[in-house]
């Protein structure tokens, strides 16, 4: 599998600019032969709660716009953004999978809204996890703050190779960021692809990229930095099954109830 992790200095709230970037990523990772391209949440306004401004009225431009770079680049292809349907108060911060051909395979709306920016406010949380096939590799996808939660990651781990994160991670809470997705390595035995962005947002907050790749041991297999929007990294999701075949934590999973005796 080879990915193209894209961490772009995001245009603050400015959808058109955002697209001819993610055309113009999108194109490059094509040449270099790239299985598939990750953008980062809100890919293409920054992490905004502004929904008059940055969400789209149901399935809009966004979703016809990435269908159409996918096609043109056969390439699958995941990126963050929110909608809103005309019927609800608040949107839904999201996250679409493609295919090579341009068909959208799979959803995913974040299941934990950001306390610190009263995303809730704004943004419906999500109640299930997604599980789908890239290039039938088995696959799934969190969204940012989700990372802080295991149980998720835990839910979907026997069913897939490989978990993305699409995130806005500020730079203050970079080390965190490293820590949790090698730890949802770890633990889960598959590899976890983390794409943040780079850049300072309409907010002021930083962000420094840092988007990487860790295997099913917990080994960083690439990493990027603050200078750089396009981060391309090669693995074998095979080696989740090889791993899982030495070393079968998983098999001794328990499910656990929220019973009384188990607190004592």
């Amino acid at each position: 599998m080879k990915a193209a992790l894209i961490q772009p200095d995001i245009f603050w709230e400015d959808q058109k600019a955002n697209y001819g970037k993610a055309a113009s990523f999108a194109a490059r990772a094509a040449a270099e032969h790239c299985d598939i391209i990750v953008f980062p949440e809100m890919f293409n306004t920054g992490f905004s709660m502004n929904l008059a401004a940055v969400a789209d009225e149901g399935l809009g431009e966004t979703t016809s716009i990435l269908s159409a770079i996918a096609a043109e680049n056969s390439i699958n292809l995941i990126a963050g953004f929110p909608i809103k349907s005309p019927a609800e108060d608040r949107g839904r911060n999201m996250a679409f999978v493609y295919d090579r051909k341009g068909m959208m395979v799979s959803t995913y709306t974040k299941m934990h809204p950001f306390c610190l920016s009263d995303e809730e406010k704004y943004f419906i949380a999500g109640d299930h996890t997604a599980v789908f096939d890239i290039d039938c590799v088995p696959s799934s996808v969190f969204i940012c703050y989700d990372l802080r939660f295991p149980e998720i990651f835990r839910s979907v781990a026997r069913r897939v190779k490989q978990i993305f994160v699409i995130a806005n991670w500020p730079s203050t809470r970079a080390e965190h960021w490293d820590a949790l997705l090698k730890a949802r390595a770890i633990e889960n035995q598959c590899f976890i692809i983390g794409v943040n962005r780079t850049g300072t947002d309409g907010n002021g907050i930083a962000y420094s990229g840092e988007s990487c790749v860790f295997d099913p041991m917990g080994n960083p297999i690439c990493k990027g930095d603050e200078n750089k929007e396009l981060v391309v990294c090669e693995f074998d999701p095979s080696k989740t099954d090889k791993v899982r075949a030495e070393y079968p934590f998983l098999a001794d999973m328990r499910h656990l109830h929220d019973k009384e005796e188990w607190i004592r």
